[in-house]
């Protein structure tokens, strides 16, 4: 009977990991593509970044009724309509660039948005099939799954931009569509138990209760903060690599490493939280990301370029991770539902907000006024986490 369970759990995590590597893979293509495709249609150079924070604009709107969805559906059924969205999204990006319409591109961004709504919740869902000392190891090997993406998403788009000629980026959102098609079929054969019958949006304690205790208050900025941070830096590399004459094999390139160093870090990352205890592993994120933010500064040649995003990827990975594994220890089983869904929906609210904010920095302040813009967030993440630690010393080990 145990050893059925175990098998359970282990093809439940590797779906999941399978799931998780799909999504991120049509996530680096979108972030490799997206504001250069916006470029050829948008009617203002201020308004290039604006798709890309519509898309995260509409995961926070989407977080909070994707959990409720999956609450009714479960969370094969709810990923399921995730991926449809997905589909439906990037058939709209796509033509949206055939026809030369920046409205309809905009409301692609949406939908493409929206099904990253649903996929948050891929790590979740690990955290729930795993056992409470797992739960680290289960939420890290899940987000690994972006490593495929890593490699996979950069160079589809690369391939895919001049499949629709003569439109550039069309064949990117094509290839995304059959990526969706993908997902569905691998989520046809996940297996999640059922949410609890006691779960509701009235279960366990008020949401501001919980919300105000420490560990709670320190992951939320750790997640938001650092999650802002990096979509501010990573939004605008695209649009200043082009500024500083740099090909889309280049950019394809220094986002390939990027998200590498987002999520390779996670095959291990578990352990690293064990070992070391979560409050180191966030901290050791707030200081690459400054590192991140110094190399950025100090040049803008290909080799810059490429350094200074792989530990903003590696930072972020440290930070976020971190931030979500915290998060489990501020809620009970039957409080999940409300607190996952406000702390996702408060996360992509800030992302979206750095992501158009980054694109008009970028075209009216430049670079190095995008990477400054990073320090205040940095400096409050880090200041929280030693805040923490110093509270409750037992989470520094």
């Amino acid at each position: 009977m145990l050893g059925t369970a175990v098998s359970r759990f282990n093809r439940t995590i590797h779906l999941l990991f399978l799931c998780q590597a799909l999504a991120n893979t049509g996530m680096s293509l979108v972030t490799t593509s997206t504001a250069l495709a916006a470029q050829t249609i948008a009617p203002d150079p201020a308004l290039v970044t604006l798709p890309m924070a519509l898309q995260y604009l509409a995961t926070m709107a989407f977080s909070s009724p994707a959990s409720l969805l999956m609450r009714r559906l479960g969370r094969r059924g709810g990923f399921g309509v995730g991926a449809g969205i997905l589909i439906a999204g990037a058939l709209l990006s796509a033509l949206a660039l055939l026809v030369r319409s920046f409205p309809i591109y905009c409301l692609g961004a949406v939908l493409i948005g929206g099904f990253n709504g649903f996929a948050m919740y891929y790590r979740f869902t690990a955290a729930e099939v795993a056992a409470e000392g797992m739960r680290s190891r289960a939420i890290s090997y899940v987000l690994a799954g972006g490593v495929v993406a890593a490699f996979c998403g950069p160079e589809l788009a690369r391939l895919s931009k001049d499949l629709l000629q003569p439109i550039v980026f069309a064949g990117c959102f094509a290839a995304l569509a059959l990526l969706g098609c993908a997902s569905l079929l691998v989520i046809r054969f996940l297996a999640v138990p059922p949410t609890p019958l006691a779960e509701g949006k009235g279960s366990g304690r008020p949401l501001g209760e919980i919300m105000r205790q420490p560990t709670a208050i320190v992951a939320l900025l750790g997640a938001t903060l650092g999650y802002g941070a990096m979509s501010t830096v990573m939004t605008s590399t695209p649009l200043a690599m082009y500024d500083c004459g740099h090909s889309f094999g280049d950019t394809a390139f220094v986002i390939q490493w990027h998200v590498f160093g987002m999520y390779a870090p996670a095959f291990f990352m578990g352990h690293l939280i064990q070992r070391l205890g979560v409050l180191r592993v966030m901290t050791a994120g707030v200081v690459l990301m400054l590192l991140c933010l110094g190399v950025n500064l100090a040049g803008l040649s290909l080799a810059h370029f490429w350094a200074a995003l792989l530990l903003l990827g590696l930072g972020w990975s440290c930070l976020f991770v971190g931030a979500t594994t915290l998060l489990t220890y501020a809620y009970r089983p039957a409080e999940r539902t409300k607190v996952q869904a406000f702390n996702d929906t408060l996360v992509f609210a800030v992302v979206a907000l750095a992501s158009f904010a980054s694109g008009a920095l970028q075209n009216l302040n430049g670079w190095h006024a995008v990477n400054l813009a990073i320090l205040p967030a940095l400096l409050v993440a880090g200041t929280a986490v030693l805040w923490l630690g110093l509270r409750a010393p037992a989470l520094r080990s």
